[in-house]
């Protein structure tokens, strides 16, 4: 069975217009029991991480701010959340829980983070409801063990993965691919290896007939022998941030494509569930799901 990232601390209490970003995850960790995707004993309590692994991706003057609360109110602002000491211990334990979801589908095949995906979170800076980078650190993680050889990261959130692009850039056993909004946010766009940046209105025909198309080429040429995948629920046409038009189904064929070409290249993956602004929490949770499903399915069947 997977391997799954949770922790309590996800119901870290926040300020009510600081909640609702937050809400999808302890209800994601409800509804996977609730459907039977899982079961309790597949989640795993992650400790927090231990600052060593923040070397070579995050720059010791910026994460050591983060640790002492000393980013100043624009920086904190850039990134959404006011500052506090469990704030900190639960991004710390998000980072550890991404990186053992990897070294555990290294074994099994797919890992999963009920949250993760912290792509906006650059070398020097936080932003976007992001601090850490999480998949950025687990990449450097496995490379520098020799537990991987050559990762692609796969990052399909509505919003592109500029902070994972700057860490990354030049770093020949990384490879970045970012599909996006062109339109959307990060304004400022970093560059990845690969970036395709769709116009407003996208639909999923659209999207899944580019995605495939980009995916094998990139599995062919690339040749990845680990995978993390960044399964952004803010594709959803429902919403209020991505600008796309994807149905929930649509999202399911996304999540297919993925896994699919992980499976057919023997390929472990590590999924981060990334964002998801829909009105309604339901469509989010719902998308996020079926990314589960769609993982459990394809991998460990």
């Amino acid at each position: 069975m997977p391997f799954i990232a949770w922790h309590p601390l996800f119901r870290l209490p926040l300020p009510e217009e600081h909640r609702f970003p937050m809400l999808k995850y302890e209800l994601l960790h409800d509804q996977l029991l609730y459907e039977g995707v899982v079961e309790e004993g597949d989640f795993f309590l992650p400790p927090p991480l231990d600052t060593a692994l923040l070397e070579g991706v995050h720059q010791k003057t910026y994460w050591r701010r983060i640790v002492k609360g000393e980013l100043d109110h624009r920086e904190m602002r850039r990134i959404g959340f006011p500052w506090s000491e469990d704030l900190v211990e639960r991004e710390f334990r998000i980072m550890q829980g991404t990186v053992t979801a990897a070294i555990e589908a290294l074994a099994a095949g797919i890992g999963f983070n009920v949250a993760g995906g912290t792509h906006h979170a650059g070398s020097d800076w936080g932003e976007g409801f992001c601090l850490l980078n999480d998949q950025a650190i687990a990449a450097r993680f496995l490379v520098d063990q020799g537990l991987a050889r050559r990762v692609l990261i796969v990052d399909l959130d509505v919003h592109q993965g500029n902070g994972t692009a700057e860490i990354f850039s030049g770093e020949a056993r990384v490879f970045t691919f970012s599909m996006h909004g062109k339109n959307n946010f990060p304004f400022k766009k970093e560059r990845s290896d690969l970036d395709i940046g769709l116009p407003d209105g996208t639909i999923g025909a659209d999207y899944l007939e580019i995605l495939s198309r980009e995916l094998e080429g990139l599995f062919r040429e690339v040749k990845p022998d680990f995978v993390f995948y960044q399964a952004g629920a803010d594709v959803l046409e429902t919403d209020r941030m991505g600008k796309l038009r994807l149905t929930r189904a649509d999202c399911r064929a996304r999540d297919r494509i993925v896994f699919e070409n992980c499976r057919r290249h023997g390929v472990p993956v590590e999924v981060s569930m990334g964002g998801g602004y829909s009105k309604t929490i339901a469509d989010i949770v719902d998308v996020h799901c079926g990314t589960f499903q769609e993982g459990i399915s394809a991998i460990l069947a």
